[in-house]
């Protein structure tokens, strides 16, 4: 685990990379998750897919969690950053792009590195330097994902 501080709009924000996960509010996360309007989600089901990440990141503001992403991964060759969240309230200064930037930074070497933006996103991680790819493929979950992340057919 990895705490440091982190200075974004005149600001101090704490973050852990991969902290004990044991000592996380799971229930403060999937409330982050029904903020940003994401698929509903149940508190030990997120607790379980970020103990099966390869690596974690949290930012807080005092004690409480404001920020968070992980990356989804083989330890090598693959990798894809996902769950990317940053609560409503706190957007729009640099912390995304310091999340994204500091997940990319642990996976120097690999031959593949992704994420599924969620839609609207797209100009954001452009603006990053993430290039939109031509050869990825989704198996849609349903017609919204259908919808929100497939080309017309």
């Amino acid at each position: 685990m990895i705490n440091m501080e982190t200075t974004m709009s005149n600001t101090t924000y704490q973050y852990q990379l991969n902290p004990n996960l044991e000592q996380i509010d799971w229930s403060n996360v999937r409330s982050l998750f029904q903020k940003v309007a994401w698929k509903h989600r149940i508190a030990e089901e997120i607790a379980l897919a970020f103990k099966n990440s390869t690596t974690t990141i949290f930012v807080y503001d005092d004690d409480r969690i404001i920020a968070f992403g992980r990356v989804v991964g083989d330890g090598r060759y693959y990798a894809m950053l996902a769950d990317i969240v940053v609560d409503p309230e706190y957007q729009g200064k640099g912390l995304g792009k310091y999340l994204v930037t500091a997940l990319n930074d642990t996976l120097v070497n690999y031959h593949f590195v992704n994420l599924s933006a969620a839609p609207g996103a797209d100009r954001f991680y452009k603006s990053l330097g993430w290039k939109k790819q031509t050869t990825s493929y989704i198996w849609p979950q349903g017609p919204k994902q259908l919808r929100q992340h497939c080309e017309p057919e």
